[in-house]
């Protein structure tokens, strides 16, 4: 297949987590054209019923496609992902990457084999999990905790908003009041928008620990899809897409920039 070197990457979340796909993304290709887009109106995804983001997300992103026509998609969401993976790449004829929580580099780097996977409710419940501990994590006590807070906590960070350290806390504390919480080391980002708030997850941590997501491997998968592909001479301004256009997504505009998002569509 031809691709066009203006054909763009396309992004794809609830609402700003993909934001830490897209960073590194944009580090290992950085004139690679952008379309990043946010499903504002069906935001918070980890809420919902698999029923419901299964049905969602494949037609939300045949829209997108048949509009922006991108070289590939990344569904820039954990949630999304776990549920919704097989179901668009049924739907696209394009490649489709998915988000993957990195139990594999947590298993890898824990001392005391106990880490922690923190994502949302429905991340956490869903057996692609389980399989992923056990083949990667076996001599590993795994502890999860899902937390919608934390996924409203980054978003208002991004929106300048004055951020309540107890939500991090909070998100912490369902992982190490656990039996064996009080020795892990290591804890997953298992949803695209804890990263944005590791600083605050950071400094609510009673003792040092690492933090581990799967954004440079994201990173990496889309640059190995795309290498020998033709891209433009120069970065181009990047387009951020919603679903639904308000006060809150207005107030992102300053943090979308920041992100090379210069330009904001409404689906």
């Amino acid at each position: 297949m031809t691709v066009a070197p203006d054909a763009p990457i396309l992004f794809f979340d609830s609402g700003v987590g993909g934001l830490s796909i897209l960073a590194p993304a944009r580090a290992a290709l950085p004139n690679a054209p952008v379309v990043y887009a946010a499903d504002s109106a069906g935001f918070p995804y980890g809420t919902k019923s698999e029923a419901e983001i299964a049905a969602r997300v494949p037609a939300l992103l045949g829209r997108l496609v048949e509009r922006y026509r991108p070289r590939l998609a990344v569904i820039a969401c954990n949630t999304a992902s776990t549920i919704a993976l097989p179901h668009v790449r049924a739907a696209l004829d394009i490649p489709v990457v998915g988000t993957v929580p990195a139990i594999k580099p947590a298993a890898l780097l824990s001392k005391s084999r106990v880490f922690g996977v923190l994502g949302t409710n429905a991340t956490v419940r869903q057996p692609y999990v389980d399989r992923l501990a056990a083949e990667h994590g076996a001599d590993c006590t795994v502890l999860r905790h899902g937390s919608a807070a934390l996924v409203q906590l980054a978003e208002a960070k991004l929106r300048g908003e004055t951020l309540d350290p107890a939500i991090a806390r909070d998100a912490l504390a369902g992982l190490l009041d656990q039996p064996g919480g009080d020795r892990m080391d290591m804890v997953v980002l298992a949803c695209t928008h804890f990263p944005l708030v590791e600083q605050e997850l950071a400094a609510a941590a009673p003792h040092p620990m690492g933090f581990v997501h799967g954004g440079e491997g994201i990173a990496r998968r889309i640059a190995f899809l795309t290498d020998g592909q033709p891209w433009p001479d120069a970065p181009a301004p990047g387009i951020a897409v919603f679903t639904r256009i308000d006060d809150k997504v207005d107030a992102l505009r300053g943090a979308l920039a920041g992100y090379g998002l210069d330009r904001i569509d409404a689906l």
